[in-house]
Formats: structure tokens, C-alpha cells, sequence
């Protein structure tokens, strides 16, 4: 008889970990609570739906998120896969059709027949299942309180944020033109809108948007935690005059074709679907009311007239404290049968989260679970999850800082990258080698 696992999320991570333990040969069963409960952020009842941004980061040579992606390949990802399908043009990121891909997801998901999708919300883990928690950042109440007495931890919450995105026919493309920084994408293509603006405009827009009234905080400002990596625009602007012009709004490597110059700042958008129909806001992320949002964003030269699809948003993420409960396959040391992945687990990150829905999808499906070499990105990522000071746990992104440090590092920081990234590659050989 396989072995059954109850999966909790339809998201990254839990399609992830279902497509693996069907893989493997045992039975997925996939609880998605979606469109019979929503959550403030997802609009649709799709698998997979990307709330963020669309982007799974880069595919740059020798970069830590490209490292992660190359891993999951070859470790048959079945979300990374789609995702290659699935991508737009967007410089040297692995960008996706965001509603394209989550029908593939779907689609998928739906057609494996060792998979079986429940529309239902779980608000208990019977301790005589094996249970995958991968309920994301927007955990339902019940669910986190349950979690909550299981581990007999207290909830730990910070504020994430989307970016807006605009419809293609209101951007004026006789002021934003179209180029990658530094000329770069993996096409050749200019993959990029930018919108420039000179000194007197940025200031203006950066007053504009200083003074602009917040959504209130569902708690009290004082225990608001934001995601460094992942700061709303006004939060930047109030650290510094050019905070944003050394962030988001950096204008090094393009240059205004009206004016033959850098220009003072720069706005890039991001094409949202394959169509080029809509773009979103790369970085502008926030927490403004909508209509303070319309009035600041607008101030944006070439987008004067923009008429926006979606506003930026601040939602809750909840997770949990992972070092303290988990162990390097996922699983809680002190209820082995039950596994976390995704945000939930404190990885921050699309292709974090699908790299821990495949961890914890093939652990489930063994006595004595294997433990990916530290060497990689998946064994590094999960080395900080399971083992970083549970006192000061922040959720990460994949990064070179997360993985073992060379014996004799090279001087140049490219040639240290790609020792570390041939390093990876050659421990997953063994790994593979010994296992597969």
C-alpha cells in the first residue's frame, strides 16, 4: 500500500511537494481552501497564483538564485519546469505569464492521477497522518492557531508588500522607452520600460510620496517587521534624500534617449504577461491608500495618465520560528510526522519556496529522510531554516552568504561565485550518484 500524505496549500511550495510524493509513488492529497475561503491577497481560486511579483529572480551565470533553479532541475522541479514554459521577456530574470502559469500548475496538478486536489480549509493535524504544512505566508486563523498549539510557539508575523501594476495602453511611451541596464538581457532584447526623471521631479515626487496617507496597520505600528529586501517605497524614502535613487529608482547603466543623459532616477516596469498587456512597478512595493497611491504614482513621468490594474497592498506573513522546531529535513523533531515548507517555514522567495515543497515532498516519503549536501543551495537553504539563532530568525532568500565559505577563496568575487556554484554542482553529482 503507498504511502499517503495530507498536504496542506496550494501554493509553491505544496504543489511542489505533492508533484514529489506522487513522483515517488505515494498518494498526495492537496488541500487548497481557496475559492471556498480567500485570503486579502490571491484573486483567483488557481493553483500556484503568484501575488507578488511574477519574477523567479535571476538566471544570470553564477548567481546563488540561478544555482537554486539549476539544482531544482535537475531534480525533476515540475514548478520550475512550467516556469520555463511559462516565462515572458524580462533581462536576465526568469519571468512568467502569471496567469499562464498557474493554469499550467493547475492543469497539472489536476492530471496526475496519484494527486487528489480537496477544496476544503484544515484547521487540525490528526497526529496519525503525515502532514506537510505549506499554508503560506496568509495561514487562515484556525490553522495558525493550531500550528501554534502544536509547537507551542507564538506566532511571529511581519508586513510583505506588492507592487502596483499599470495597463499597457496608459503609459506614455513617448517619455518611458524601453532598454535593460547596462544593455543586458539574455535575448538582446531591451526587455525593461523606464521611466526617467530629472532632479526637480524626483524631488517633488519624493515629498509627494513622504506625506502620502497608509493603509492602517492591522497591528500596532510599533511590532510592524518588514522584510528588508522587500521594503515598502515609503519606508526607503524616509531612511534618506537618495535612498531611492540607490534602490528601486537607480538610474546607473540607462541613459534618456530625449536627452542623450542618465537620468536623475529611474522607474523600470516589468512586463506582467506574455501579451505585454500590463507591467508592474519593479520595487514599489507600498502601503498607501489607493487614492494617495493613483495621485503619487502618476506624478511618474509616463504615467501620467496610468490607469492601474492592481494597487500595491501590505498583508500579513506569518511563520514560523523554523530553528527551533525543525530539523534538516523539514520535519518538527518533536512530531516527526508532520513537515513544513514554503513561507510558512521562513524562506522568503518563489523559488525558495518551491525548493522546500520539493524537500519536504521527498522526505515524507522516507523512514530515515536524506539531508542535501551543504555544499548546495537547496542543502544551504535548508541548513539556515533548520539551523540559524532561533532568537534573531528572519526569513532569507537564497544568497552566497548562505552557503559554506571556500578554503581558498579566490580574490575576484566572479571567480569566488563560480567555484562555489562548480562546487555545488559536483557535491549534487555525488549526491545523486549515491541515491538516484
Amino acid at each position: 500500500m503507498s504511502r499517503k500524505i495530507h498536504i496542506i496549500g496550494g501554493g509553491l511550495a505544496g504543489c511542489e511537494a505533492a508533484w514529489q510524493v506522487a513522483r515517488a509513488g505515494g498518494k498526495a492529497i492537496l488541500y487548497e481552501m481557496r475559492p471556498a475561503k480567500t485570503t486579502p491577497a490571491h484573486k483567483t481560486d488557481g493553483l500556484a497564483e503568484l501575488v507578488c511579483s511574477n519574477s523567479l529572480k535571476s538566471e544570470q551565470e553564477n548567481s546563488a538564485p540561478r544555482l537554486l533553479k539549476d539544482e531544482l532541475r535537475r531534480l525533476g522541479s515540475v514548478l520550475i519546469g512550467i516556469a520555463d514554459r511559462a516565462r515572458v521577456p524580462a533581462g536576465h530574470a526568469l519571468t512568467v505569464d502569471r496567469e499562464l502559469y498557474a493554469a499550467e500548475v493547475t492543469r497539472a496538478i489536476a492530471e496526475e492521477p496519484c494527486i487528489e486536489l480537496r477544496r476544503e480549509e484544515v484547521t487540525a493535524l490528526a497526529p496519525d497522518k503525515t502532514w506537510i504544512v505549506a499554508s503560506g505566508p496568509l495561514t487562515s486563523d484556525a490553522l495558525a492557531g493550531e500550528i501554534a498549539r502544536i509547537t507551542g510557539s507564538q506566532r511571529l508575523f511581519f508586513y510583505d508588500s506588492i507592487s502596483p501594476i499599470v495597463d499597457a495602453d496608459t503609459i506614455d511611451t513617448s517619455i518611458a522607452f524601453r532598454a535593460s541596464r547596462y544593455g543586458k538581457s539574455l535575448d538582446g532584447t531591451d526587455d525593461y520600460l523606464n521611466c526617467p526623471m530629472n532632479r526637480e521631479e524626483y524631488e517633488a515626487f519624493l515629498d509627494a510620496l513622504i506625506a502620502a496617507s497608509s493603509v492602517p496597520a492591522h497591528i500596532e505600528e510599533d511590532n510592524v517587521k518588514y522584510f528588508e529586501s522587500c521594503l515598502p517605497i515609503e519606508e526607503i524614502a524616509r531612511r534618506g534624500r537618495d535612498t531611492l535613487r540607490f534602490g528601486p529608482m537607480k538610474p546607473m547603466g540607462l541613459t534618456d534617449p530625449r536627452t542623450g543623459r542618465r537620468p536623475w532616477a529611474v522607474v523600470q516596469l516589468r512586463s506582467e504577461n506574455a501579451r505585454s498587456g500590463s507591467w508592474n512597478l519593479v520595487g514599489f512595493q507600498n502601503h498607501m491608500r489607493f487614492a494617495d497611491q493613483a495621485r503619487v504614482l502618476r506624478m511618474i513621468p509616463g504615467l501620467q495618465n496610468a490607469e492601474f490594474l492592481r494597487y500595491g497592498q501590505v498583508h500579513r506573513n506569518t511563520y514560523i520560528n523554523a530553528p527551533a522546531l525543525l530539523d534538516a529535513s523539514l520535519r518538527l523533531r518533536t512530531q516527526p510526522n508532520i513537515l513544513f515548507a514554503g513561507q510558512i517555514s521562513g524562506v522568503e522567495g518563489y523559488v525558495e519556496s518551491i525548493a522546500t515543497g520539493l524537500i519536504a515532498g521527498i522526505a515524507s516519503m522516507e523512514e530515515s529522510p536524506r539531508v542535501f549536501p551543504r555544499e548546495t543551495a537547496l542543502g544551504s537553504l535548508v541548513a539556515y531554516v533548520s539551523g540559524a539563532d532561533p532568537l534573531h530568525y528572519q526569513p532569507a532568500n537564497i544568497t552566497f552568504d548562505l552557503l559554506p565559505k571556500l578554503e581558498h577563496p579566490p580574490k575576484d568575487r566572479k571567480l569566488r561565485q563560480a567555484e562555489v556554484c562548480r562546487r555545488a554542482r559536483a557535491a549534487l553529482d555525488e549526491y545523486l550518484h549515491a541515491y538516484v
